[in-house]
């Protein structure tokens, strides 16, 4: 079979290309969102967990998120996502893309938390006892001070945590959710092709990948140019 053969086959007949479309939006939008989850809550266990480093206060809710995070970054993804779906709502008849959207947020978070803690802790001690001696207090010091010179230093690490949960949305098809690689998947189960359909989906994860990644630089540079 030609390469337009191909094409045709699994990109055009019975409109198969909707499904690499559909699974591109779903697969996009579960990144977004979770992307927004993880860090808002990354950035609540960051803050909590440089507290009680620095300060030896929050004890107990450190403990919590010492052991979210713990659980959360030595399982794997998908079996999270399992769980959360088979159990934690079993008995709820709750869309698919919003399982997903709780699943990777809240996977997101734990990973999102231990990068933004590193880049807290990282910041001289002394900007701390500046903000101390202004009359700022802890939570203001590290709200005006600290948490913008920690973004900076930890900007391409979160970049490349936005770039791993993308790739990560392809095992939402464990739940059969219509993702870009689940997509892919179906146009294969319906042509017996594999090569074409799986190569696409690749090719389409790796644009966006690109994407993403001239974003975060692009955004450091901007940084790195109003230091000036």
């Amino acid at each position: 079979m030609s390469i337009k053969e191909n094409l045709y086959l699994n990109f055009i007949k019975d409109d198969r290309y909707m499904y690499l479309l559909s699974g591109l939006k779903n697969t996009l939008l579960i990144t977004i969102v979770a992307v927004v989850v993880g860090i808002l809550l990354g950035f609540l266990l960051a803050y909590i967990r440089s507290t009680h480093d620095k300060t030896g206060k929050l004890k107990i809710p450190n403990l919590i998120a010492h052991l979210y995070i713990t659980v959360i970054r030595g399982t794997p993804m998908v079996l999270q996502l399992l769980i959360v779906y088979f159990v934690i709502f079993a008995s709820v008849n709750i869309p698919k893309i919003i399982v997903a959207f709780i699943a990777f947020g809240l996977n997101s978070a734990a990973y999102v938390a231990e990068i933004i803690r590193a880049g807290i802790m990282s910041i001289d001690e002394g900007q701390f006892e500046a903000g101390a001696s202004l009359g700022f207090s802890y939570t203001q010091t590290m709200l005006y001070f600290i948490l913008p010179q920690a973004i900076k230093n930890v900007l391409p690490a979160l970049g490349n945590e936005m770039i791993v949960l993308l790739k990560e949305t392809s095992v939402a098809g464990y739940i059969a959710m219509d993702d870009l690689t689940r997509g892919a998947d179906i146009i294969r189960s319906q042509t017996y092709s594999a090569f074409v359909p799986l190569l696409m989906a690749a090719a389409i994860y790796l644009f966006f990948v690109l994407i993403f990644d001239r974003l975060v630089k692009k955004l450091e540079r901007n940084l790195k140019s109003s230091d000036h």
